[in-house]
């Protein structure tokens, strides 16, 4: 797989403004760890390589278990390995993302609103969608993972 093109220098303006959003998701009261995890599934769910990548790496940074990160696609399965916060945030991504196939159901929002408040569940919507906009940028014009430099 070769890049297509270079679509921070094409668009500088456009990714600043992308990275603007991701300034703002970090300076929330989610917590990093927990915005990492959820990157890294809606980019499993994607299949965006570079971004599997890159959040796999950010979170073994952080002090994730390889165990947990093994497991995330199968978060729903694994016990008590993902807390409450992190089963919700999880949950709440794949709905998200799924939007055409899903149409986030009342009982999906309801669950996500026990969990996080008004505020949070905003910022982590803002954040999925973010991390959607990245991944589709980054499968469209080919970024190669840096594990496959």
């Amino acid at each position: 797989m070769s890049k297509r093109l270079d679509y921070a220098q094409v668009a500088p303006a456009g990714v600043k403004a992308l990275g603007g959003v991701y300034g703002y998701v970090m300076q929330s009261s989610l917590p990093a760890a927990l915005i990492e995890l959820v990157y890294l599934r809606i980019s499993q769910i994607n299949n965006c390589a570079y971004c599997l990548d890159m959040h796999t790496r950010e979170l073994l940074k952080k002090g994730q278990r390889v165990e947990k990160l093994a497991l995330v696609q199968a978060w729903a399965e694994a016990g008590n390995l993902f807390d409450d916060r992190e089963r919700a945030a999880l949950a709440w991504a794949e709905t998200v993302t799924r939007v055409a196939d899903t149409g986030v159901p009342d009982a999906a929002y309801e669950a996500a609103s026990a969990v996080f408040d008004e505020r949070e569940l905003v910022d982590l919507s803002i954040a999925i969608g973010l991390m959607n906009a990245y991944n589709r940028l980054a499968i469209s014009f080919r970024n190669v993972p840096q594990a496959a430099r």
